[in-house]
This record gives C-alpha cells, structure tokens and sequence, in this order.
C-alpha cells in the first residue's frame, strides 16, 4: 500500500463518523460554547468541516504563511450547510489523493506566521496531523454535544448512546 493509498482510505474511514458527528449539530446552539476559553459550536464545526481542505493544499504548495493568507473561517448557521461544506472539503481531499502525487509526499511543506516558523515537516507528516487534527476535533464536538445531552455517534465502536444487544455482539 502507498502512502497516498493509506491516507486515502484513512480519510474514506474517518469522514464516516465526522459525517454522523457533525450531523447531530443542533441549528438552535451555534453560538454556545461550554467554557469563555473555547470555541463555540460553529467555529468548531466549521473547522472540522473545513480541515479536509488542507490536504489538497499541502499537496499543490510548498507551505501556508497565516500573514500573507490568514485563515478566513466559512460563515455556518446551519446543520445543512455545515455538513454540505463538510462533503465539498471531503471531496477536494479525496480527489487530490492520487497516485502520481506519491513521489511529492516527502518534499518539506512550512507552516508559518510571517517570519515565525511553527513547522516544516514532510508533506505526508502534516498530512497525517491534518487527519488527526480532525479526529481531535471531532471528539471535542462529542465532549460539547454530551454537554448539551445530544446523542453522540459511536467511533470506533459503539457510544453510550448506541450499546449493542448481547444478540448483536454475537453476530459481530
């Protein structure tokens, strides 16, 4: 398997549960935040939705300056909306994973704020930290929709939202 075949299928496997996570966003609690130092539901949502994005472009250039590009977040109001930019996001990711773009995954790509380097990593690194980035986030989502008593979507197995019956572990 190459690396962009890993990615590939990693991204496919993990847009199923954000997918079902940002779905459960209720419309009337965007603007809630569970802490003055965290972000509101939107903000964070919208990030989650966006972060596939950043695959696409970690491929096509050598690095992001926050001073020369600073990050401009897509205004979200809604559940619909958010997840429609969550499957326009997933689409440009999946569509920039192909195969003749393996010889390119170690080149260096730099994140930066002006003259302030924060990283410079191989692309297929901060591809990785894109992916994770977004299970991260993800889970913080969880942590708010708990707060707010919204169901929450199994991960990597069932949640406490959605136990399986003795019958269906059996059948597993």
């Amino acid at each position: 398997m190459t690396t962009i075949e890993f990615f590939l299928e990693q991204l496919n496997l993990e847009a199923v549960t954000t997918r079902k996570m940002l779905e459960r966003v209720p419309n009337d609690k965007y603007d809630w935040q569970p802490h003055p130092k965290s972000m509101n539901i939107r903000s964070l949502a919208t990030h989650i939705a966006e972060l596939p994005t950043w695959i696409p472009m970690v491929l096509s250039t050598e690095g992001l300056d926050f001073a020369a590009a600073p990050y401009n977040p897509t205004i979200i109001n809604n559940t619909d909306d958010l997840v429609a930019l969550f499957e326009k996001s997933f689409a440009e990711a999946q569509a920039s994973l192909v195969p003749n773009k393996e010889w390119i995954m170690n080149e260096i790509w730099t994140l930066r704020n002006g003259p302030e380097i924060y990283s410079r990593e191989a692309k297929w690194e901060v591809i990785r930290m894109t992916i994770s980035q977004i299970i991260h986030h993800r889970a913080q989502l969880g942590v708010y929709l708990r707060l707010l008593d919204v169901s929450i979507p199994g991960s990597y197995g069932p949640s406490a939202d959605e136990q399986f019956t003795p019958l269906e572990v059996e059948a597993v």
